[in-house]
């Protein structure tokens, strides 16, 4: 089954995608992450839109850096002049399982973007639930 999330994220700010269950035992992989800017005719708009695991590590600056376990996607944006990029460059780690809720960040040099977010849900055995939740846990 694939959950579907799409939304509008203002520069700096941090969203909370709720996907958390009770048992722990539903999981997610990112299938597909798109952004493109609100006012696609802007003169030339960049935005990053970064994917994290937990809250607390959530950055929503332009810094990409994957030596950051809890930061499972990221997206660039340009556009300049009539080069549309829609989606840009988007590196997602598509084996990470999860369980918990996700925080999507954003830094735009035109404001507001659009982002659309599809999950693939899929059952975690009791082993696969708990190491998820604990990678969580202690990286916060």
């Amino acid at each position: 089954m694939i959950k579907t999330f799409r939304d509008r994220i203002a520069t700096g700010e941090t969203q909370k995608i709720r996907i958390r269950t009770n048992n722990g035992l539903t999981g997610y992989k990112i299938v597909k992450f798109e952004v493109v800017t609100i006012n696609p005719v802007s003169s030339s708009p960049e935005a990053v839109l970064k994917i994290f695991t937990t809250e607390s590590t959530a950055t929503a600056d332009a810094v990409i850096d994957f030596t950051v376990p809890t930061l499972i996607a990221s997206a660039f944006y340009e556009n300049h002049g009539n080069s549309y990029d829609f989606g840009g460059n988007v590196i997602t780690s598509d084996t990470k399982k999860f369980n918990q809720d996700l925080f999507i960040t954003c830094s735009s040099t035109d404001g507001d973007m659009n982002y659309h977010l599809e999950l693939e849900q899929v059952k975690l055995a009791i082993d696969e639930a708990t190491v998820a939740t604990l990678k969580d846990m202690r990286a916060s």
